[in-house]
């Protein structure tokens, strides 16, 4: 398996936090050493942070939407359940600014 930016899956995520969708933010890479993907949850609850990137309501998600950068994680190939679409490219272009300013990576403003 190989995930490519901006492909949101189902991810089981626990009890707490429960079955939720995940947008993957790393890049493809079919020579990857291990079988994991760097994804982002996605959430219909916003508290207005920089680190809620807002996407819309994609056609494959009932409500409007934000990717949330601060609950980045690595998520195993085999617990992506199910692929239920693709972030556009606006959208996944505002992601990857969102994750500049995270990360105080270039060209990132303050």
């Amino acid at each position: 398996m190989t995930t490519e930016p901006g492909q949101v899956y189902l991810v089981d995520l626990g009890l707490a936090a429960k079955i939720r969708p995940m947008v993957v933010v790393s890049r493809k890479d079919a020579n990857a050493p291990r079988a994991l993907a760097v994804c982002a949850p996605m959430t219909t609850a916003s508290r207005g942070s920089r680190y809620e990137i807002p996407v819309g309501r994609p056609g494959f998600l009932r409500e409007q939407s934000f990717v949330n950068l601060q609950g980045l994680q690595s998520i195993q190939y085999h617990e992506l359940k199910r692929m239920i679409g693709r972030l556009p490219d606006k959208e996944m272009q505002e992601v990857r600014r969102g994750l500049e300013w995270v990360f105080g990576l270039a060209g990132a403003k303050a």
